[in-house]
């Protein structure tokens, strides 16, 4: 595949690194500070967007226009999903979306939900969740955190919120916590609690590097420019 990438920070350079020794070949990249234009897009077969939360919205009607599928790594923009929906489909176009794209975390969604609906039957469980990640990370709590809290939120049926500020006295009972850390070069990791009074347990993921994250997001793009329309990652990877 012929790709062109959007955003060339740490994501960026992964992406790069591992497409070349997959025998893909970058043929244009755009640094996050800098402005894309359709000329960017002439050659590519697909576009990847590693950017940032206020820009990429705008990079996704200008690929779209340009006729290119596209891989949205860039979180923090979901509020704005249904009007992208909108464009795209009505540009023809094809976009594939995801929270996180490493393959290991989409196991770790199915295994949230399972263990959420185990964790419904039994009231003396609470749920909570934490995210860990580096000091440069510019949304918060992270989008993979969100993702797995609206996964608790859908199997836990006590539970109907997702509280992200911190807390300065007691929490409801229909609500569920997320945490977060910024610390040094953390590239991620996520923790599902149920804790009762006689124990805990934890469901935990963490990253060693962003090779993950890469991989599964040239998965994406190889599979995107076969199909049409926008999709979540999480469809490649269907419950059993």
């Amino acid at each position: 595949m012929k790709i062109a990438l959007i955003g060339f920070g740490k994501m960026g350079k992964e992406v790069e690194s591992l497409a070349i020794s997959k025998t893909h070949e970058i043929v244009a990249k755009c640094h996050t500070s800098a402005l894309p234009t359709q000329e960017l897009f002439k050659d590519c077969d697909v576009v990847i967007d590693f950017s940032t939360p206020h820009s990429v919205v705008d990079h996704i009607r200008m690929v779209m226009s340009a006729k290119k599928p596209m891989v949205v790594g860039t979180t923090g923009w979901y509020d704005q999903l249904p009007q992208v929906r909108d464009f795209v489909d009505n540009q023809d176009g094809a976009l594939i979306y995801a929270s996180n794209f490493s393959v290991g975390v989409q196991m770790f969604y199915a295994l949230t939900a399972a263990a959420s609906k185990l964790a419904d039957k039994f009231p003396d469980y609470d749920a909570f969740i934490q995210e860990i990640h580096h000091v440069q990370k510019k949304d918060s709590p992270s989008g993979t955190a969100l993702t797995l809290g609206n996964i608790v939120l859908k199997h836990m049926k006590r539970k109907k919120k997702i509280m992200t500020d911190s807390i300065l006295g007691t929490i409801e009972s229909d609500s569920l916590h997320i945490a977060s850390t910024r610390s040094g070069s953390v590239p991620g990791t996520h923790i599902v609690g149920f804790d009762s009074a006689a124990d805990t347990i934890e469901l935990k993921h963490t990253a060693r590097n962003r090779a993950g994250f890469a991989a599964g997001a040239l998965h994406a793009a190889e599979w995107i420019v076969k199909h049409k329309g926008v999709h979540d990652f999480s469809e490649l990877f269907p419950a059993p």
